[in-house]
């Protein structure tokens, strides 16, 4: 996947230390992005402006702070912005949670989703901005060893498409879309996920994997979300990258 030239371009990512959230920010700096990184863990965001050098502007906030969302899009005007943050899930049965850890991902992912959409509506951000969210592939098949993840990412797709029409009802120009990625060992979510599951099934790690096939690397749904952050041909919506490229959800 190509993503085009982004010189002279400002792009804020969250989640930005690990994960497909660096791999992201790596691939919008290579577009000539200047890219603003959010994310808690300043070590890794140094890590990471070590790899990528000044292109990368690191910010260690919270990302699920309604303040640091008004701040950031105020300062930086970002004519792209990548809604990475996240928990990673437990991998536990349901009734190993208690409604504080089960609801984790409602109060992380889907709750600094809706502050930074509510600041690119109401800012609003520049026509022909986009906005990328990341559910995840779990929305569509759910996660039983998740806890509340796979429903809190399938609000994340609702909440993208809700923003979709809002643009368009204001004649904003802003692009809302929305990116599943499936399983990816090499994060912290895809591990937890593919440990969870091969212990579920009584199964080593690496027969897990092997039995699921083909996988994409974090460098390629980094790239993969990337494109969709800059490819201004593209539709609103939801998005699924696989490794023949992305394809667009019904």
């Amino acid at each position: 996947m190509t993503v085009r030239d982004l010189s002279g371009t400002t792009a804020i990512v969250t989640g930005a230390g690990r994960g497909f959230g660096s791999e992201t920010a790596a691939a919008l700096c290579e577009a000539g992005a200047r890219v603003v990184g959010v994310a808690r863990d300043k070590d890794d965001l140094e890590k990471l402006r070590a790899r990528l050098g000044d292109a990368f502007v690191p910010v260690a906030e919270d990302a699920t702070d309604p303040a640091v969302a008004e701040r950031l899009v105020a300062e930086y005007r970002p004519r792209v912005l990548v809604l990475n943050a996240g928990a990673v899930p437990l991998g536990r049965p349901i009734q190993e949670y208690d409604w504080e850890s089960f609801s984790r991902h409602w109060l992380v992912d889907v709750q600094h989703a809706f502050h930074w959409m509510r600041q690119a509506l109401t800012r609003p951000l520049e026509p022909g901005s986009i906005v990328v969210a990341l559910s995840s592939g779990a929305a569509l098949r759910g996660s039983p060893v998740s806890g509340g993840y796979a429903g809190a990412k399938a609000t994340i797709r609702f909440l993208t498409s809700y923003a979709a029409e809002e643009s368009a009802r204001s004649g904003l120009g802003i692009s809302f879309r929305s990116i599943l990625p499936p399983m990816t060992p090499g994060t912290g979510v895809g591990n937890a996920g593919v440990h969870a599951y091969a212990q579920r099934s009584d199964t080593e790690v690496d027969e897990f994997v092997r039995r699921l096939g083909p996988t994409l690397t974090p460098a390629q749904v980094g790239a993969a979300v990337a494109t969709l952050a800059a490819d201004t041909s593209l539709d609103s919506g939801a998005y699924q990258p696989t490794p023949d490229g992305l394809h667009k959800l019904d």
